[in-house]
């Protein structure tokens, strides 16, 4: 009975998998009206509240991991978020929407920024962009960090590493060094209870994202 049941979750967890081109989709899409680093909005607004592939969890679990590895952040969110939904062709696909808009796009501009870069109006527009860029990635941390912004310790942690980087100009590198092993030990579990608290909260976590991967 329970082989029969996993079967027929397994063929459930199958048949609700988005298509391939579903996700070339929606990843063109968000790498053809994003601007810069504000992709990652757009991939939150798509993913998480559009399609429910994710919920708000899962996508800053794939953040965190994508922010730890070489390249560029939503490349590297593509390819995760494409394997868990199909595998290692889903992130083929997704990796190749979310680019294939940029590269069209960087390409025809190249050849138009040697003809225009001494126009003032260029720069204009540039400084614009890069400001809607800074509000798209301001409202994803928003969204994604509301829970820790209510917290004093969140807020300590977050003003240092701002102070330290905007203020007094450390190295971001040296930044990170120093605070993630703070923040691990001012979140270290404090005591038997809380310790399998935490370890039961994983394990279900690790799980879950291990039955995605397996379908």
């Amino acid at each position: 009975m329970n082989d029969a049941g996993a079967i027929d979750d397994a063929e459930a967890a199958a048949r609700d998998r988005p298509g391939l081109g579903d996700i070339f989709k929606v990843f063109l899409m968000a790498g053809a009206i994003s601007f810069g680093g504000g992709v990652l909005a757009y991939l939150r607004e798509f993913l998480v509240r559009d399609h429910g592939w994710l919920d708000d969890d899962d996508f800053l679990d794939a953040l965190e991991v994508s922010e730890t590895l070489p390249g560029l952040n939503s490349v590297n969110m593509s390819v995760i978020v494409g394997d868990r939904m199909r595998g290692a062709i889903g992130a083929a696909v997704a990796a190749v929407g979310l680019m294939l808009p940029g590269m069209v796009v960087m390409m025809t501009l190249g050849v138009l920024w040697e003809q225009q870069r001494h126009n003032p109006e260029v720069g204009h527009f540039l400084v614009g962009v890069a400001a809607s860029a800074v509000g798209l990635l301001l409202t994803v941390t928003l969204q994604l960090g509301h829970k820790q912004f209510v917290r004093p310790l969140d807020l300590m942690i977050i003003a240092a590493t701002f102070v330290a980087v905007s203020v007094f100009k450390v190295s971001l590198g040296w930044v990170l060094l120093v605070m993630g092993p703070v923040a691990i030990w001012l979140y270290r579990p404090r005591g038997a209870v809380e310790t399998a608290e935490r370890f039961t909260h994983l394990r279900d976590r690790f799980h879950s994202h291990r039955s995605h991967w397996r379908h």
